[in-house]
């Protein structure tokens, strides 16, 4: 069974960004779930072409501020996230404000899980807190 022309595309975009994670220091792929209010595991779906999932056009600001793109490696991604969704259009296209990363330091809870909800808290209450303010500007 021949696959579709987009997930060839999809897999162009998401072996790019593979590639760029793996330049990237350790821990990388954590502090990307983290930001997003996600789990490692979404990552690892959202950047292995192996997975035909399409990534959100919402978390591109978000990948790109966290990994630290390059203004060359953002244009050559978004040029092929482009190919595989034309439809689609980035945060930037829409009009919305684009994303900054903010590093916080705070307590071990000495927990795992407890440090996981813990930053799933604050990420989903950082990402409420900017969508509520930038609602009151417009």
């Amino acid at each position: 069974m021949a696959r579709e022309p987009s997930e060839d595309l999809i897999r162009a975009y998401k072996t790019r960004l593979s590639t760029l994670l793996d330049q990237r220091p350790s821990g990388t792929r954590q502090r990307l779930a983290d930001a997003l209010g996600k789990h490692r595991s979404f990552v690892t779906q959202i950047s292995s072409p192996a997975y035909a999932t399409p990534i959100p056009a919402r978390h591109l600001p978000t990948i790109f501020s966290v990994c630290h793109f390059s203004a060359v490696e953002r244009r050559q991604f978004l040029e092929d996230y482009h190919r595989a969704h034309p439809q689609r259009q980035t945060a930037r296209e829409n009009g919305r404000t684009a994303l900054r990363h903010l590093t916080l330091t705070v307590h071990d809870l000495g927990e795992r899980e407890k440090n996981r909800l813990f930053d799933e808290a604050i990420a989903d209450f950082a990402h409420r807190m900017g969508a509520l303010l930038a609602d009151k500007k417009e």
